[in-house]
C-alpha cells in the first residue's frame, strides 16, 4: 500500500503507525513493542544523536536485560533493514536521518498550532482556521498506542497541550469568522471548558460566541459558573480579561 506516489518520507506516530518512504508503506517491518519503541524514540529525538544507553533505557526502562547490548543491536539491524541502512547514522550513538522534506505528524501538529495562534493574534481568522484543524486532527489521536513508557507519557502530555492550544485557536477562528461557524465556536469552546476547566480563554470564547448567537443570558450563566468554580477551587475571582467580557455582556 502507498499513501501517495513518491514524495518525501511521512511518519505518523499518533494513531496507527505509518512509515512511508519513496511512496511505499514499510511499517510492517517494525512489528513488536520494542521495535516500535526504539523507532518512536529516535523519531521524536531525530534532531540529535542518542547514546546506546539512552536508547536501552527508553526501551527497557530500569530493567535492561543482561543481553541488552545484543538485543539493541538486533533492533537497530531491524530498523536498517526496514528503513534503509542510511536512515540510521552512527554506532555508539544513533540518529534517525530523514530528508529535508520529511513530514512527522507530531512536528506538523506543533507547527500548525503555532501558525494558527500567530494568525489569531493578527485577527486573520480565515488563515487560522485550517492550521488549527490540522493540529486538532493529529493531536486528538493517541501517541504510540499499544506501548507504554515514562517518556511516552511525557510526550503525550506535551501533545495534549498542543491539542488544547489548537482547540482554543479553532474556537477563536470560528468565532472570528462568525455566521455559520458560530455553532462550531460554541461546540469547541464547550469542549475546551470540559477539557481544561480552569483555562479562562475557553469561557471567554464561549461567552462571546453565545452572545453572538443572541443567547446573552446563557453567556452570563457561563460567567457565573466560572466564578463559582474559581472561588471553590482556588479562592480567586475571574481574570480582568474575563471580567471585561462580562461587563460587555451586561452593557448589551
Amino acid at each position: 500500500m502507498t499513501l501517495a506516489p513518491g514524495g518525501p518520507e511521512r511518519i505518523q506516530l499518533c494513531g496507527p503507525l505509518v512509515i512511508e518512504r519513496d511512496g511505499m508503506r514499510v511499517e510492517s517491518g517494525l512489528r513488536g513493542r520494542q521495535a516500535r519503541l526504539i523507532f518512536g524514540y529516535l523519531t521524536l529525538n531525530r534532531h540529535r544523536s542518542c547514546s546506546r544507553d539512552e536508547l536501552a533505557h527508553a526501551i527497557w526502562g530500569d530493567a535492561v536485560p543482561e543481553a541488552g547490548g545484543a538485543d539493541l543491536n538486533a533492533l537497530v539491524s531491524k530498523l536498517r533493514r526496514t528503513l534503509g541502512h542510511e536512515a540510521i547514522e552512527g554506532r555508539s550513538s544513533l540518529r534517525l536521518m530523514l530528508g529535508p522534506d520529511a513530514w512527522v505528524d507530531v512536528e506538523a501538529a506543533e507547527k500548525a498550532a503555532h501558525k494558527a495562534e500567530t494568525r489569531i493574534v493578527l485577527h486573520d481568522w480565515t488563515h487560522a482556521w485550517g492550521p488549527s484543524l490540522s493540529a486538532l486532527f493529529i493531536s486528538e489521536r493517541l501517541l504510540l498506542p499499544g506501548v507504554e513508557a515514562d517518556w511516552i507519557e511525557e510526550r503525550r502530555a506535551r501533545l495534549n497541550e498542543i491539542h488544547l492550544r489548537a482547540l482554543e485557536a479553532y474556537a477563536a477562528a470560528a468565532l472570528g469568522i462568525g455566521g455559520t461557524e458560530l455553532n462550531a465556536a460554541v461546540r469547541s469552546a464547550h469542549r475546551l471548558v470540559r477539557l481544561a476547566p480552569l483555562r479562562e480563554n475557553g469561557y471567554q470564547i464561549l461567552m462571546h460566541a453565545l452572545a453572538a448567537q443572541g443567547n446573552v443570558g446563557e453567556a452570563l450563566l457561563v460567567h457565573a459558573d466560572l466564578s463559582r468554580l474559581l472561588r471553590e477551587e482556588l479562592g480567586v475571582t475571574p481574570s480582568p480579561a474575563t471580567q471585561a467580557v462580562h461587563r460587555e455582556l451586561l452593557r448589551g
